[in-house]
């Protein structure tokens, strides 16, 4: 288990361009930051290797897993996972920068559960993208059914996304396994897909794996809104999502949750 309690990793912003600005240097140092953000969601792909390690592929079949971030990890810096046995048969996971704690979580492998049908969750249609409305209370009312964000990952895009990640470890490459962090990444695409946004933030994720989605599998993220609230002068929206595999296989149902308008901007 030792060798499984440590991974360090030359963080990579992969969204350094993308209509997330908080992903731009020069806009999240408006918002106070040193630099682009590195998303959420390779920090989770991060985080992941650990409980791979320790529990082996059964994890990516129907292991668990909790993320928060707390503060931001930068393109270039080394960032390091750890995990500590926590006497339950999980993994305590921490991810720290410079000595700093970006984000925590834990992870573990429970009872197999049947997985939720795919019609619990229903599909919509995705607006436009210029039709999108803008983010806010009334765009995102809990119960609304979000459009159903739906694509099919290439080879080629995997063997990118594994080098982007620097993942280390041979099974996603060997067995053609659609890695988690890009399983994750869907639940953002449910949300921007759907709404304009302006520079936003990940803050957690709580994931529940079902099912492997391989390489040519037609992944859909089904989701609803299930809260949207004011804290500490931001705007918080609650995702629920279920990513399916052709329509006919619940492959992993996540809790999302972001921060989709800062403080900073409120009144701006």
């Amino acid at each position: 288990m030792a060798t499984a309690l440590r991974h360090s990793v030359a963080a990579y912003n992969l969204s350094a361009a993308s209509e997330n600005k908080i992903h731009d240097d020069a806009v999240a140092k408006r918002f106070g930051f040193e630099g682009g953000l590195v998303p959420g969601v390779e920090v989770y792909a991060y985080m992941t290797a650990l409980p791979v390690r320790q529990f082996g592929i059964d994890w990516l079949r129907g292991g668990y897993a909790d993320c928060r971030f707390q503060k931001p990890v930068y393109d270039g810096r080394q960032a390091i996972v750890t995990g500590k046995a926590d006497g339950k048969d999980g993994l305590s996971l921490t991810v720290t920068m410079d000595d700093v704690v970006c984000a925590t979580g834990k992870a573990s492998l429970p009872p197999t559960a049947p997985p939720p049908p795919v019609s619990q969750i229903a599909t919509a249609a995705l607006p436009g993208e210029a039709d999108r409305p803008d983010a806010s209370p009334e765009s995102l009312t809990p119960g609304r059914v979000l459009g159903t964000f739906e694509t099919c990952f290439s080879d080629d895009e995997h063997a990118a996304y594994l080098l982007d990640v620097r993942e280390s470890l041979p099974l996603y490459a060997t067995e053609q396994i659609t890695h988690p962090g890009l399983i994750l990444r869907l639940a953002n695409r449910a949300l921007g897909c759907n709404v304009r946004l302006g520079p936003w933030i990940h803050v957690g994720s709580t994931i529940r794996n079902h099912a492997l989605a391989r390489h040519g599998d037609r992944l859909a993220a089904r989701a609803i809104v299930t809260a949207e609230y004011e804290h500490k002068g931001h705007r918080f929206a609650e995702l629920d999502v279920l990513v399916t595999a052709d329509n006919r296989t619940s492959v992993a149902r996540i809790h999302h949750t972001a921060i989709y308008r800062p403080r900073q901007t409120v009144g701006g």
